[in-house]
């Protein structure tokens, strides 16, 4: 990762701003550790990625002040991994983003987003 990209980071992770954000501020923090699946983590590296998200989600609340916020994990091709490190994505939301935000990240899968 090249150094001009690194926005923050800490002993044991850093944050980027995703090269294909899904919205304005999409942001990743990575394990400096390589590591394929998040849940592998150490307790130490899943707590310093936390440190980094809550840190960049401040900022993005100051700079784009969003409504809201997902934030999560792809584990596996099947749940639409396609970068093989582990890594955990702060997606700022904004109001009028979607049509219907109800039911957030279920729906990810068509159909499962009403309950």
């Amino acid at each position: 990762m090249p150094a001009e990209r690194v926005i923050a980071k800490n002993d044991l992770a850093f944050a980027v701003l995703d090269v294909y954000p899904v919205s304005l501020g999409h942001t990743l923090v990575i394990p400096h550790r390589h590591v394929h699946d998040f849940l592998e983590l150490t307790a130490d590296e899943a707590s310093a990625i936390f440190a980094l998200l809550c840190l960049a989600r401040r900022t993005l609340d100051v700079r784009h002040k969003p409504a809201g916020f997902n934030f999560g994990a792809n584990i596996g091709a099947a749940a639409g991994q396609t970068v093989m490190h582990a890594h955990m994505h702060l997606i700022p939301r904004y109001a009028g983003d979607v049509a219907e935000p109800v039911g957030g990240i279920r729906n990810l899968i068509p159909g499962k987003g009403r309950y």
